[in-house]
């Protein structure tokens, strides 16, 4: 396993000559290990530092390090199977809207800013390695003035992301590193690209359901009775105690498999006419942690999602 720390502060986005940032040395990732790994670094969208991640089958995983955001998982046939938004943004200002986000500490509205604040901050890259020819990258984010400006709290968390010739694994470690226990809840608010009328997904029927439609403040429970859910309008609504496996045919001529350990519930989002431009080419699929996960001090919470085409 070689240790790669990438060179450049993300605050600053300076490429690639910095190697120290907030007291932390960090080493330069060399054409040699560029190779070998399978993991370049190079500047996205307006300038943000972004990882390119190839396969040697020939897929890559695009991942920003602000949000930690995986915005592109290009199968071997160089189609993308992920989804940004046209009305994305890449400055900071607000979260990279399509992907891969991470809703945490708190999923939808809440005490704090919708969605939390991870995929508000910067990740950093702590680990970069070669599986069987396949790369593999850890990034993490802890703690700082702007998350505990609304949650007090100090944590570490580590995302891996693993790419493969048709798969595309994310392993999600939460460490309370604090000195007394915390609650949250959580979410990888996943966009697949699609084809809105014929996409559908299969695993859901005899899931307790929280349909937020029409009134999302006031979700009506009840039970999925369908063997294979649809998109035909407005959708938004939760799937508690949902299956470990999910398919979603995507329309475009693709079967996804959406394999979890941990997260235990499931969430289906399409906006419909509140995104007119891009609605039409986009399903989520989320895995989900709805329910408040309590852990105490030292105690570290992980969840696992696999994407797969056949």
């Amino acid at each position: 396993m070689a240790m790669v720390s990438m060179a450049f502060c993300v605050n600053t986005v300076t490429f690639p000559k910095l190697n120290r940032c907030r007291g932390m040395a960090f080493a330069s990732l060399s054409n040699k290990e560029t190779s070998t790994l399978g993991v370049r670094l190079t500047e996205g969208e307006g300038n943000l530092p972004k990882l390119v991640l190839t396969s040697p089958a020939g897929s890559e995983a695009e991942t920003y390090l602000f949000g930690g955001c995986i915005t592109s998982w290009k199968v071997p046939n160089g189609k993308d199977l992920l989804f940004v938004r046209p009305d994305a943004v890449f400055n900071k200002k607000k979260p990279i809207s399509g992907g891969i986000p991470h809703c945490f500490p708190q999923f939808g509205p809440g005490p704090i800013q919708q969605h939390g604040f991870a995929r508000n901050m910067d990740w950093t890259v702590v680990d970069s390695e070669n599986v069987e020819g396949n790369p593999v990258v850890t990034l993490e984010l802890k703690d700082a003035p702007y998350s505990r400006a609304m949650w007090d709290f100090s944590f570490h968390a580590l995302y891996k992301i693993t790419l493969n010739a048709k798969s595309l694994s994310t392993e999600l470690k939460v460490k309370n590193t604090d000195k007394k226990a915390f609650s949250f809840n959580t979410a990888l608010h996943t966009y697949f690209r699609a084809s809105v009328s014929g996409a559908s997904v299969k695993g859901l029927k005899g899931s307790k359901t929280l349909n937020k439609d029409p009134d999302p403040k006031n979700p009506v429970e009840g039970r999925e009775e369908r063997d294979v859910v649809t998109f035909p309008g407005f959708v938004d609504c939760i799937y508690l105690d949902a299956s470990n496996e999910l398919q979603l045919d995507n329309g475009l001529g693709d079967l996804i498999s959406i394999k979890n350990t941990n997260w235990s519930d499931a969430v289906l989002w399409n906006p419909y006419l509140q995104m007119e431009a891009c609605y039409k080419d986009f399903v989520c699929v989320e895995n989900a942690k709805i329910e408040s996960v309590q852990i105490e001090p030292e105690q570290t919470w992980t969840a696992v999602q696999h994407l797969s085409i056949a």
